[in-house]
């Protein structure tokens, strides 16, 4: 893949790169790459929920592959309650693509990026094959261990993001 014209949003330590943000309608998704995955940011105040994903070692922010079939906003909901027992309060909220360069080779894709609210009523979480732990993180106060930056910044992207976000036809 060729250079980005400008430098990227983000860098994470095995060399992926969040390289753009593109807010817009959820029912138009880019065409240049794939778009396999969906993350949510769900909030609760001024905190936003993070998973602590055993097999990467960091925090990130819940969510994963879409599968055959569903919709990004199904993979978003399914991921969020499947990662962390917990559901957002009224509907998730599009906010828009992330253009990932992922390491090695720089491989392009997307993600679909979804936002809530959500209350810190645990849903009595237990840690799984995958999440090991999760916890309300205010953005820029210190985790216990790795945090993912490139999640760190789509949660900041989500947290200021307008309120009147087009959804679309996407599904529900």
């Amino acid at each position: 893949m060729d250079a980005f014209p400008s430098p990227p949003l983000a860098v994470d330590e095995r060399g992926n790169a969040l390289v753009s943000f593109i807010p817009g309608a959820e029912d138009q998704p880019p065409r240049d790459a794939p778009l396999p995955l969906a993350l949510v940011a769900l909030w609760h105040g001024d905190r936003v929920l993070m998973a602590f994903n055993r097999f990467r070692r960091n925090w990130e922010l819940p969510g994963g592959r879409i599968d055959p079939g569903e919709t990004p906003r199904q993979a978003a909901a399914r991921e969020l309650l499947e990662e962390t027992r917990h559901a957002p309060q009224g509907q998730l909220r599009f906010v828009g693509f992330a253009r990932f360069a992922l390491a090695p080779g720089r491989r392009a894709e997307y993600g679909a990026l979804f936002t809530g609210h959500g209350t810190d009523a645990s849903r009595s979480f237990h840690p799984g094959d995958e999440i090991a732990a999760i916890r309300w993180w205010k953005l820029r106060e210190p985790l216990p261990g790795r945090l993912q930056p490139l999640d760190a910044h789509l949660a900041e992207l989500s947290r200021n993001a307008p309120s009147t976000t087009r959804h679309g036809t996407a599904g529900s």
